[in-house]
């Protein structure tokens, strides 16, 4: 079974509209950037950097929750999901926020090596594969390079990953 969203469109946290002084940390106003507008919403990722309370060292997913709430009012749902509710969204045609997060999860001495430390990116698909579940996310992109569709194995970065739903009521 595979699942994929192709009307998202991903963007850079590199890109020349990105202030130079927010790329390096400007992963989660990103992602939430492209799910935004998936849903017609147009914010900048500068204004999103300040109003989700990002800072040099990230964005919390317990900020970006409640300000994101904040942000967009009662026409959505926002809250932290597991798996399967993220699966779910997905069939229903909803992007999802998708954190990893090796630094805070204390996930340090694992043998599985994770696909990023520490990032936000928009969860737009995912597929099975020999009994293996993939998902499927834009990167976000990285210096001179446009977000990319990426697919990874779920059970190799499992124990840092965590899932936002954003959910139109």
């Amino acid at each position: 079974m595979r699942v994929i969203l192709n009307n998202i469109e991903g963007k850079s946290q590199y890109d020349i509209s990105v202030h130079p002084n927010f790329q390096n940390s400007a992963c989660g106003p990103t992602t939430m950037h492209v799910i935004l507008r998936y849903f017609n919403i147009e914010k900048n990722i500068n204004d999103l950097y300040k109003q989700l309370g990002t800072t040099k060292i990230g964005l919390f997913k317990w900020r970006l929750i409640k300000r994101l709430r904040n942000l967009v009012g009662s026409h959505f749902t926002i809250s932290s999901c597991s798996l399967a509710e993220a699966l779910t969204q997905l069939e229903r045609g909803n992007p999802v926020a998708l954190k990893f997060d090796q630094y805070f999860s204390l996930q340090w001495h694992s043998k599985k090596k994770p696909l990023f430390k520490y990032h936000w990116v928009p969860l737009i698909g995912y597929e099975q594969k020999k009994g293996k579940l993939y998902l499927i996310i834009h990167d976000n992109g990285g210096r001179g390079r446009s977000s990319q569709i990426r697919t990874f194995c779920y059970e190799d970065n499992q124990h840092v990953l965590s899932f936002v739903k954003i959910e139109r009521k």
